[in-house]
């Protein structure tokens, strides 16, 4: 199989991969949610309304998606919509 082959008939893996659950480790200390309107403010005073996955630098998929890679969580996704500690304004 030649390398482009490899690449196109992985391709789907990544669309399957599974969305991050807010009782991960990672995402407990993190404090990730799935919804950046449930971000509490008072454990996270960093924390500003416009913030979300899509809107991080490291978000991997388009603003526009409902999910998205991210490097902090390793083979999963997060949700378009979600907030982390982890999060850092685009360039």
């Amino acid at each position: 199989m030649t390398l482009a082959a490899t690449a196109t008939a992985a391709a789907p893996l990544v669309h399957a991969q599974a969305l991050v659950d807010e009782k991960d480790a990672t995402a407990m200390a993190l404090g990730y949610v799935s919804d950046a309107k449930r971000v509490d403010a008072r454990k996270h005073p960093a924390f500003a309304a416009e913030q979300s996955c899509a809107r991080c630098a490291l978000y991997q998929g388009q603003p526009t998606d409902k999910s998205g890679g991210c490097p902090l969580f390793a083979g999963k996704q997060v949700a378009g919509s979600g907030w982390c500690s982890g999060w850092s304004r685009k360039a």
